[in-house]
């Protein structure tokens, strides 16, 4: 198997959702970083995003935890996942959004 050795961001924003979804394929230490990175953003905030991962048995690629706000009226989740990226050093969307 492949070693992981980043982890890639998508960012998905329709009216009032706003989603970021961080890849990190099967890689413990690196799911690890997004989690700490996502429960310092929580903190520091105060914002309670709704949260699940997708892990697939079968496709090692398909490992990801996502963020997600739904009903956001004041434009601060972005801010909130610029400070995930922020401390994962991630600068840019896999999808150019960022």
């Amino acid at each position: 198997m492949e070693k992981c050795t980043e982890i890639k961001a998508m960012v998905r924003m329709e009216e009032r959702y706003e989603a970021l979804s961080l890849m990190f394929g099967d890689c413990p230490d690196l799911k690890k970083q997004v989690i700490e990175a996502i429960d310092t953003a929580k903190k520091e905030t105060g914002l309670t995003p709704f949260i699940f991962e997708k892990i697939s048995n079968d496709r090692p690629d398909i490992h990801a935890i996502y963020v997600e706000f739904q009903d956001g009226i004041h434009r601060i989740e972005g801010d909130f996942f610029e400070r995930i990226l922020e401390l994962l050093n991630i600068d840019h969307c896999e999808s150019g959004i960022c």
